[in-house]
């Protein structure tokens, strides 16, 4: 349920608070249940939207930060969070919003690291991060191409080539201080980030036919 303090998709060990991005995915599940559900069980489509609409409303007054001019990883909080750039893909506002944009612009600021982007920056219980974890960058890609910075998004992307291994493997982690690979290795969800990030960032095929 939205607004329910819990550990979130970083897993935190840190006290539970109400996580945006957990409450992200609610909205995510009814609005797409209430478009199910236009076609094929209208009695029921209201019902989801409403709930759509509800938990919208409860993420766009609690997890906006005047001060960040940012959403932010929890409800009242501070402290940016790179799944937050996951509103861009799951359509949370239009690509033209000015807080979408600001979003990843205090993101993109904060939580980048030598071309490489972290998840956060606070204290989860093992100390605050030290190195990047991989999908980050990609989703911040994916981000920038969807709303029209393509030129952004490929030069982002060409920055981190050089830290695929020969055989062109990803690890979890990347540590751009060294540079090494830092985590699991091979690591599934990096080379999905990966797939996902070359297409976005990539030219339409109107372009290159």
């Amino acid at each position: 349920m939205a607004g329910i303090p819990d550990a979130g998709i970083w897993e935190y060990r840190t006290e539970w608070k109400p996580q945006t991005f957990s409450s992200l995915m609610c909205w995510a599940a009814a609005d797409r249940m209430a478009g199910i559900a236009d076609r094929h069980d209208p009695a029921r489509a209201q019902e989801f939207r409403t709930a759509a609409d509800q938990i919208h409303s409860e993420i766009m007054a609690r997890s906006w930060s005047a001060n960040k001019n940012s959403f932010v990883g929890h409800y009242g909080g501070n402290d940016l969070d790179a799944s937050l750039l996951q509103m861009v893909r799951l359509r949370f506002l239009s690509p033209d919003d000015p807080k979408l944009n600001n979003t990843i612009d205090a993101i993109h600021k904060d939580l980048m690291r030598v071309g490489w982007l972290h998840r956060y920056s606070l204290d989860d219980g093992f100390g605050k991060p030290s190195v990047a974890f991989v999908i980050c960058t990609f989703w911040l890609i994916e981000a920038l191409a969807a709303m029209g910075r393509r030129s952004e998004a490929r030069a982002l992307f060409d920055g981190i080539h050089g830290a695929l291994s020969p055989l062109g493997l990803l690890s979890e982690d990347f540590d751009p201080a060294e540079p090494r690979m830092w985590g699991n290795f091979p690591q599934t969800y990096s080379h999905v980030g990966l797939v996902h990030a070359a297409f976005a960032a990539s030219p339409p095929w109107a372009e290159v036919l």
